[in-house]
């Protein structure tokens, strides 16, 4: 007897990051607004570049207390590139995430050189950003939440988190590429594996004081891949 085949249920929008289309879409009747969270360049003040290896890697904490962070919009300007998306296209570019059609070369090479020049280093793609990672809590916090669920990719595992135990945490469990959302279901911070920003989606409220942070709401023709798009 043949066995069924297994199919995974639908993820849940309130716990998962799209893989491609337009954001708001995906988050339809789930979240009002998304923010596009732009993970900054990371400059090494007292720490060595030399040191940002996978076997030397520095922790978290260090790097929120020995790196600076670079806004996109001052790598776009010292690179010479024409905008933040270049700058997206360009990163993405770097770790061969788009098609050959997509990619831009020229892009990724200016900011190589700058990166290499400069002393800088790219965000890491698919990641929470090291620099960002508890000022994003302590916004959760500031909302009223002290618990959160992180999850993985698919939405199929999760665990609970006092969000304060979260903070400075060095290889735990939001190292990696995982999604982040509180037990109520009215925030969820999410990256996607080829880019070097994050996604924080709630209310429009809710994300009012966010923007303090570099990046861009959503509107609803913001694609995941929304550099290369018109």
């Amino acid at each position: 007897m043949l066995k069924p085949e297994r199919i995974l249920p639908v993820p849940d929008a309130s716990a998962t990051c799209p893989t491609e289309g337009k954001v708001l879409k995906y988050y339809e009747g789930v979240f009002e607004a998304a923010y596009v969270l732009l993970h900054p360049f990371i400059k090494p003040v007292s720490v060595g570049k030399e040191q940002f290896k996978p076997e030397t890697y520095p922790t978290r904490s260090s790097i929120a207390k020995k790196c600076e962070a670079v806004s996109w919009q001052e790598v776009a300007a010292r690179a010479g590139l024409p905008s933040i998306a270049a700058v997206d296209i360009g990163l993405r570019s770097m770790i061969l995430g788009l098609s050959e059609e997509l990619s831009n070369q020229k892009y990724a090479g200016k900011i190589e050189s700058l990166v290499e020049s400069d002393n800088i280093l790219p965000p890491l793609d698919g990641c929470f950003s090291d620099l960002l990672h508890d000022r994003v809590l302590a916004h959760i916090q500031e909302l009223g939440h002290e618990w959160v669920w992180v999850g993985d990719d698919f939405g199929t595992e999760r665990k609970l988190y006092w969000i304060e135990d979260l903070k400075g945490q060095e290889a735990g469990p939001t190292r990696d590429h995982h999604n982040v959302f509180t037990p109520d279901q009215s925030i969820l911070w999410t990256t996607h594996w080829d880019s070097h920003f994050s996604f924080l989606c709630s209310s429009r409220n809710n994300l009012s004081n966010i923007q303090a942070l570099e990046g861009f709401f959503c509107t609803p023709q913001t694609e995941v891949y929304w550099s290369v798009r018109p």
